[in-house]
């Protein structure tokens, strides 16, 4: 089942590289379409710092290596618990697959230009959510499935019943 999940987290990376490059090849930084006017736009627009824009204006030169840093860590863990968790395709596994695919996407963005291209806004009036991407998506994704297992996961005495 170890292949499945890392075929699943190889499709994120795909898919989130060929976005980011169609992105950054036909908009021009800054510019965007609109797509559904009033809720969400097509952009181009690179974030330096963390997820939705935490650490973007720091002046530290630590920052990036930091993040880097941060995202290695991160992808081992979550590497060594797929590993150890793979032997059948559960949504713990495809949780976790997710999260390494989008963790990846973003840890390629930040080694090769030390910012994340983001391309997806939503938006009502002057309110809008962080620009993000499809490496974003599939962490968040991720996340959610591990999050909805622990809050809903029946213990063993209840499975029995």
């Amino acid at each position: 089942m170890r292949k499945y999940h890392f075929l699943i987290a190889l499709s994120v990376i795909a898919l989130d590289r060929v976005t980011k490059w169609t992105i950054a090849r036909r908009l021009s930084l800054h510019d965007s379409i609109p797509v559904i006017p009033g809720f969400f736009r097509i952009i181009h627009a690179e974030n330096p710092g963390a997820a939705f824009g935490i650490f973007a204006d720091s002046p530290s030169e630590w920052k990036v290596g930091m993040l880097i840093g941060f995202s290695v860590i991160a992808l081992l863990i979550v590497s060594a618990l797929l590993w150890k968790n793979s032997h059948t395709l559960t949504s713990t596994g495809i949780a976790l697959s997710l999260i390494l695919g989008g963790a990846v996407g973003n840890l390629w963005d930040r080694l090769a230009s030390h910012r994340v291209v983001d391309f997806l806004l939503f938006y009502i009036g002057p309110h809008q959510w962080p620009a993000f991407n499809v490496a974003d998506s599939a962490i968040v994704v991720g996340a959610g499935l591990l999050v909805f297992e622990i809050v809903f996961a029946k213990s063993p005495s209840q499975q029995s019943a």
